[in-house]
């Protein structure tokens, strides 16, 4: 692996070799841990500088580390007076940075301006990761149809969602625009998200920091029994769900580097570890389809995936998630054989039937409280079949619905579906032919 950390004492920067401790038990002393002391140090001096006079209760709060470790890692500075007790409150100590202390973390500012909670190691992270593999997650029947029970779905479909989703492998959903891919793809997410996994909030790659956590992609999990055990440099979330479309670019795909602040932030397929990242309206991508398949026909086969850092130097992650690209195009026209052999499942979403787009339109119309005359559906799936020469497609009611909705807001009245309001919807959503 390119860039694992050694584990080895390095003239004591090192905390002794860890045991087979997780983030379900939380380091009390620096013997415990499995980050150089140096880089805790740094980031203590760091958040003592930015944040002037604290508990040793506020600063192992701010550092997530347990307060035993905390006041070890003061201890330490204490006596390279670097930092001072100011006194005590409640038994306990309120400490400040000296001015030696400022000289220092000013220059450590200027090296890296990371000053948030502690970081865990490479290693620890690859190993958690592999851990949490999604190609062990097992999904069953009911999983699936209670996860889809508000969609009308046909059931050959749902036993390739489970099938595919028990594999942990890529998922190519295609066919025609409105086919309900995106949601689908959306719903085989939360699938996934009744499991819970370890998220780190950062990690330390040779003195550089990843940060990883992202509470708008990370949703904590609660779990009584490691609330207050666990190590609180990880954090108890579902597994989870990246969605991204045409706004996708190369550059998205390796880490995001900040000149200024000089740490890293994770991208979006490492957020997405352990989880699901939705590719939507692939071939759409300011990123074009082929440029994907180099940079991910290894990730894909291998699970392994190569990110590089500022300098040039390549660091080995996991490729542990479940990719789901979602297209309107056959995926034999976006790309070569060689890259869709390494998506395991195609699944073709393609039209509905009188059956189930009836059985769309009963609960559009419910869920929206719009009442609607006998024959409606029937004479909407005429139409769109008919005078259009289309398939039914499972946006058809929801669009229509909306129509109608919004002309009886408009009118001030109470939205009903009759002959008169399905025209005037059906004028103003299809393109009417010449």
């Amino acid at each position: 692996m390119a860039t694992l950390l050694s584990m080895q004492n390095f003239d004591g920067d090192f905390a002794a070799d860890q045991d087979n401790s997780g983030p379900e038990y939380k380091p009390r002393s620096l013997a415990e841990i499995d980050v150089r002391q140096g880089i805790l140090e740094d980031l203590v001096l760091k958040v003592l500088y930015l944040c002037g006079s604290l508990s040793i209760l506020e600063l192992s709060e701010k550092v997530h580390l347990s307060f035993e470790l905390t006041d070890e890692l003061f201890s330490r500075l204490r006596s390279q007076a670097l930092c001072q007790l100011t006194g005590m409150s409640s038994n306990i100590p309120q400490i400040a940075i000296t001015a030696q202390g400022r000289s220092r973390a000013a220059e450590l500012l200027q090296q890296s301006q990371y000053a948030g909670c502690a970081p865990v190691t490479f290693e620890k992270y690859v190993e958690q990761v592999r851990k949490q593999s999604v190609q062990k997650v097992e999904v069953h029947a009911a999983d699936v149809s209670r996860a889809f029970n508000h969609l009308v779905i046909d059931h050959e479909i749902l036993r390739q969602f489970g099938t595919a989703l028990n594999s942990g492998s890529a998922i190519f959903l295609y066919g025609p625009a409105g086919g309900g891919k995106t949601t689908m793809a959306e719903v085989l997410s939360r699938v996934m998200s009744a499991d819970t996994v370890w998220i780190p909030y950062a990690v330390e790659v040779d003195g550089q920091i990843i940060t990883v956590y992202d509470p708008s992609i990370h949703k904590q999990a609660e779990d009584p029994k490691t609330s207050t055990i666990h190590d609180e440099r990880w954090v108890l979330c579902h597994r989870p769900a990246v969605l991204v479309g045409g706004e996708l670019t190369v550059e998205m795909l390796d880490m995001q580097h900040n000149p200024a602040s000089n740490y890293y932030v994770a991208p979006m397929q490492m957020k997405a570890n352990n989880g699901v990242l939705v590719i939507d309206d692939f071939g759409r991508q300011r990123i074009r389809p082929e440029e994907l398949l180099n940079r991910w026909i290894v990730p894909l086969d291998r699970r392994i995936d190569f990110l590089t850092l500022a300098g040039g130097k390549k660091v080995e992650i996991p490729f542990e998630m479940l990719v789901v690209f979602c297209s309107n195009t056959d995926p034999a026209d976006l790309v070569d054989p060689a890259f869709l052999r390494r998506i395991q499942t195609k699944i073709k979403i393609g039209a509905i039937t009188d059956e189930e787009f009836t059985e769309i339109f009963r609960r559009v119309a419910r869920d929206k409280r719009v009442s609607f005359d006998d024959g409606i559906p029937g004479d909407l799936i005429k139409f769109i079949r008919n005078a259009l020469g289309q398939e039914l497609r499972p946006c058809h009611p929801r669009d229509i619905v909306n129509q109608v909705c919004w002309a009886a807001r408009y009118e001030n009245k109470k939205p009903h579906v009759d002959q008169v309001s399905l025209k005037r919807a059906i004028q103003a959503y299809f393109p009417m032919p010449a």
